[in-house]
């Protein structure tokens, strides 16, 4: 059995430069250095301000019973809009390219287009008559969310210096919201669960995303006593940026440069860091992208 060889004096001047140890927390370890994990790139951007001229409070989507047509449910919801437009109702629709929404039952479900004016807190309901009877349809058909949505309401916002003589919309110039939907089962009553809220803007469509904690920082001014609003890290500046995937908005921009280079996992939930999306909310100014 091989003796075991004695291990280096960790300083020794005759050898020193030819046995390339290392003496590190009272071991030795030969050959170079292993470096720590580098800790991944994470990319910091700023938010860019996009205008949404009409926009339906997916929280106030409901159906309600027609009093006139038993049987039949009409789509309810509160919306605001800062110019004139329309809103188009869409029964099994699929969505195509350019956020074109097709109904698929259009002979038994017809789309339905109601034109507004300009105003916040407006409510919507569907006109009698026009609504959908769940009995005509198989329980799976209300509740698939894939290809094809049981519910699609298209909200188009129109500025009228952008009407033709005869009162159109100029082709490009309409920005759209789109609010996707199924029908929902609980205790016996359908309600509908919307699943994605879609911007098409300049041609370009946006998917839209929840953010967690920003309603701290939009309600008002930044206040230092409030608990809610300041960063998680230094406890003193008030939250600016948003960790993605996961959406937690719980950092100022000035702790999130020094996290991404640190750690790539979420102050609050611990999941993966893909990005940072700085979101200036409080001072009212709209913020300029890089």
């Amino acid at each position: 059995m091989p003796m075991p060889m004695p291990l280096p004096a960790p300083y020794d001047h005759h050898h020193q430069g030819h046995h390339h140890a290392n003496w590190t927390a009272g071991r030795y370890h030969y050959g170079p250095m292993i470096p720590p994990p580098a800790t991944p790139y994470i990319e910091h951007q700023k938010a860019v301000t996009i205008r949404n001229d009409v926009n339906l409070k997916k929280e106030s989507l409901r159906v309600e019973r027609d009093s006139e047509n038993p049987g039949k449910f009409l789509v309810a919801f509160t919306f605001d809009a800062t110019v004139a437009g329309s809103i188009t109702i869409i029964f099994f629709a699929k969505e195509g390219e350019n956020c074109k929404l097709t109904p698929t039952k259009e002979s038994i479900l017809p789309p339905v287009i109601v034109h507004f004016e300009q105003g916040l807190g407006q409510n919507f309901i569907q006109p009698s008559g026009t609504g959908i009877a769940f009995s005509m349809f198989e329980e799976a058909e209300l509740l698939q969310d894939v290809d094809v949505y049981p519910l699609a309401i298209k909200a188009d916002a129109c500025p009228a210096n952008l009407t033709d003589a005869d009162g159109e919309p100029v082709p490009g110039s309409t920005n759209s919201q789109i609010t996707q939907a199924v029908f929902d089962k609980d205790k016996g009553e359908y309600k509908v669960k919307v699943l994605k809220q879609i911007l098409w803007v300049n041609g370009m469509r946006y998917e839209l995303q929840e953010i967690y904690g920003i309603g701290n920082s939009v309600e008002s001014d930044f206040d230092g006593n409030d608990p809610g609003k300041e960063c998680v890290i230094c406890l003193s500046e008030p939250r600016d940026t948003t960790v993605l995937p996961c959406r937690h908005m719980c950092m100022c921009s000035g702790c999130a440069k020094v996290l991404r280079f640190q750690t790539n996992r979420c102050p609050i939930c611990r999941q993966p860091v893909e990005r940072l999306l700085e979101i200036k909310v409080n001072n009212g100014n709209e913020e300029e992208s890089n």
